[in-house]
């Protein structure tokens, strides 16, 4: 898929400069194309050789969450529910840990970690579906809550935010936090009416009751304040946040007789070799884009789509938000290129680029989680995991929207 799309990307951005160039008259397009392609390329190396500084940081930190015992501590909170969830999934099976494990990690954002604990999770799934080419409903609604990106410290788009220049890189934090809670939860409640599960029981309905109430009351506090004041408070809400994550990190490793130095150098390394790894994908992507920009085509696309917006009597800001909402379903690492992009280009504290920052931390490259997942455990027949998978996605566009609106306004 993502070799299609990178393709299709150059090749209509080549077609369109052709016509420009050939039919209309301006032979100045191909030097546009030629300068855009080698600076975005320098772009796309700069920012992740800069990244690497932030990104080992905060993988450092993460390492020390991680030996401190919070995933686990996630885990058992996280038990009950996933019991009455997966009702096919025998009482104390080792794959209710997986689970558990694997989404505890992707709400503290450790990915690393996440992706072992959640291909881990599916052979153990695997072993109790009866049918070894088809999905089973645990397997599904697994694949969804993974799909639908639950995530509480999406420290990465706080990275590339420092990096491009942001103010106040942590400023989308509330705004993330509530569009991946709408995401999440109505592709659960969709799977979940699909299998005929059992919503109202006490033990679903008191957590989820009790996230819902927490997160209405946070989204009933920072709407009822004037603009100037909800980014404020958000600011210093998901500041102080952070840092006494972090400070509870340190003290839970303390208590454990954890080597908190060792354990943040561990993680650091993890950090830069990451950053290193992901120059090629970064300028292939950035390039692209690129030249798509460059030729027009981006920019006609967006345009049309705006104009029918705004000649609806709607603002169409949310429109430059549209591409990386789209790509996310398809490929992380284009959608991460689109977000920078935008970041470059209009500014990391533009409507826009803040936008952009919260699609991205708040949803999950869709069709390359059910690829992966399903892939490794030899699945073909996937059911109805990618229509609820999707659903997800555009509730969680449209709450992106929505969020990004209410603060940013």
């Amino acid at each position: 898929m993502l070799n299609l799309i990178w393709a299709g990307f150059i090749l209509t951005a080549l077609a369109t400069a052709a016509w420009q160039g050939f039919v209309l008259g301006h032979p100045e397009i191909f030097g546009q194309l030629t300068k855009a392609m080698f600076d975005s390329a320098k772009t796309g190396f700069d920012i992740a050789i800069a990244l690497s500084g932030v990104m080992t940081l905060w993988l450092g930190i993460m390492q020390i969450g991680e030996r401190a015992g919070f995933v686990q501590a996630i885990a058992r909170l996280l038990g009950p529910l996933f019991a009455r969830l997966f009702p096919e999934i025998p009482p104390g099976h080792p794959a209710l840990g997986s689970m558990s494990m694997n989404i505890a990690a992707n709400m503290l954002g450790l990915d690393n970690a996440a992706t072992p604990m959640g291909l881990k999770a599916m052979q153990e799934l695997q072993a109790l579906n009866p049918h070894k080419d088809t999905a089973s409903n645990a397997q599904i609604l697994f694949l969804v809550i993974n799909t639908a990106s639950v995530t509480l410290f999406p420290v990465t788009v706080f990275a590339y935010r420092a990096q491009l220049g942001a103010a106040n890189p942590t400023d989308v934090f509330i705004p993330i936090l509530l569009a991946t809670y709408v995401s999440t939860l109505s592709g659960l409640i969709l799977t979940a009416l699909i299998q005929r599960l059992k919503l109202f029981d006490p033990v679903v309905l008191a957590y989820l009751g009790g996230m819902s109430a927490l997160v209405a009351g946070g989204t009933w506090w920072f709407l009822r304040l004037p603009p100037a004041e909800m980014q404020a408070q958000s600011a210093l809400l998901s500041n102080a946040t952070l840092m006494l994550l972090i400070g509870a990190f340190i003290v839970g490793a303390l208590l454990k007789k954890v080597d908190v130095y060792e354990a943040f150098i561990d993680g650091a390394k993890d950090g830069f070799n990451t950053s290193v790894r992901i120059i090629p994908y970064l300028v292939a992507m950035l390039v692209a884009i690129a030249l798509l920009r460059a030729s027009g085509a981006m920019e006609l696309a967006i345009g049309a789509l705006r104009g029918l917006v705004a000649g609806g009597g709607f603002d169409a800001r949310w429109v430059d938000g549209l591409p990386t909402g789209i790509m996310k379903t398809l490929s992380g690492g284009g959608a991460k290129a689109l977000m920078l992009d935008t970041m470059h280009t209009q500014g990391a504290d533009s409507f826009a680029g803040r936008l952009v920052s919260v699609i991205q931390g708040s949803s999950e490259t869709t069709f390359y989680v059910l690829a992966v997942y399903f892939g490794s455990v030899g699945i073909r027949r996937t059911r109805y995991a990618a229509g609820c998978g999707l659903f997800a996605d555009v509730v969680g566009f449209a709450a992106a929207v929505a969020v990004t609106y209410a603060f940013f306004g």
